[in-house]
């Protein structure tokens, strides 16, 4: 395969152009960041590896959904509450029998693309009494990653340690798969990405918001024993939430797991720090907001997410646009 469109300009989204594109895939980048769309197509994606070597690859960036019509195989990955927008633009573009990969933070996202490009659940319903025979097949797939990246600048990134990329036992992923592969990304192939997406969510809500408070990179949080307390405290909520929710986690004990990662990006800038060092909108209604909201239709209390999450919406000023 290709020809493969990544929706999104900001860190990982460049780290993925630049690495598939090292291999001889063509991509097409789609966005709304002018000063993103300009460097990615003036300079390339350009990454430093982490011997501090910068390389850069071309890639095509653009704003305009027209551009990518007939698009086969998207992957998205632009924040959480930007995913209503990107979804209308997939619409536009996405062929009939293409297929978006959602490999973003936090809950909802897969089901805001479907809402766009799977139409409503009475439309389905339609569908499938008329079609009895043929059942419609959706063109979202869920997937996770763990890599991290850290943007130096428009169309610059830092890779930040490699991780996994966890994909759903889908036919319609089988180019995308083959192409993580000829990058070198591992890739694991899961019978239950919801797990995977929660596992997660668990992860981010014990690490991102103390990160993005405290302005350190993760592993700082194991140096200091309030913030590991609060981290786990973090852990353990977001967990009991989904255990509420019959999620079966892919870990056994939150704590570890989420100590795990930490060890592993200790030098990384969570994506939601990084988001407040340029002063822009993070994602936290859709890692601790998801876990506070989720929680009170259990009749549960998550007070030390709910802190969390009123801290960051507050250092962000709570004034800003909601899409």
């Amino acid at each position: 395969m290709n020809n493969i469109l990544i929706v999104g300009t900001g860190a990982l989204a460049t780290l993925f152009a630049a690495r598939l594109t090292e291999v001889g895939h063509a991509i097409t980048m789609l966005g709304t960041w002018q000063e993103g769309i300009d460097a990615l197509n003036e300079y390339g994606a350009r990454v430093i590896d982490p011997d501090g070597n910068e390389t850069a690859f071309n890639v095509r960036a653009t704003s305009k959904p027209s551009d990518c019509l007939g698009t086969k195989h998207a992957i998205v990955l632009v924040k959480a509450w930007q995913t209503e927008r990107v979804a209308k633009q997939l619409a536009e573009c996405l062929a009939e029998d293409g297929i978006a990969l959602t490999l973003q933070n936090g809950l909802g996202n897969d089901e805001a693309l479907s809402q766009a490009l799977d139409g409503s659940a009475t439309e389905i319903t339609e569908h499938l009494r008329k079609n009895s025979v043929v059942k419609k097949k959706s063109r979202v797939a869920l997937g996770t990653i763990t890599a991290g990246a850290t943007l130096l600048e428009a169309g610059l990134v830092k890779e930040a340690g490699a991780g996994i990329i966890s994909l759903g036992r889908e036919q319609a992923l089988g180019p995308l798969e083959a192409a993580f592969l000829s990058a070198n990304f591992e890739v694991k192939v899961v019978e239950d990405t919801k797990s995977l997406v929660w596992g997660k969510l668990v992860i981010n809500a014990a690490i991102n918001p103390l990160t993005a408070l405290l302005r350190v990179a993760n592993g700082e949080l194991l140096e200091r024993p309030s913030a590991r307390a609060l981290m786990e405290k973090l852990a353990q909520e977001a967990a009991e939430v989904a255990h509420a929710e019959n999620i079966i986690l892919p870990f056994s004990d939150p704590v570890a797991a989420v100590e795990e990662v930490v060890r592993k990006t200790a030098a990384n800038r969570s994506s939601m720090l990084q988001d407040v060092l340029r002063g822009a909108r993070t994602e936290i209604d859709a890692i601790s907001g998801a876990v506070i909201s989720i929680a009170q239709k259990h009749g549960m209390d998550t007070p030390a997410n709910r802190v969390c999450w009123q801290l960051v919406k507050a250092l962000q000023g709570d004034i800003l646009p909601q899409s």
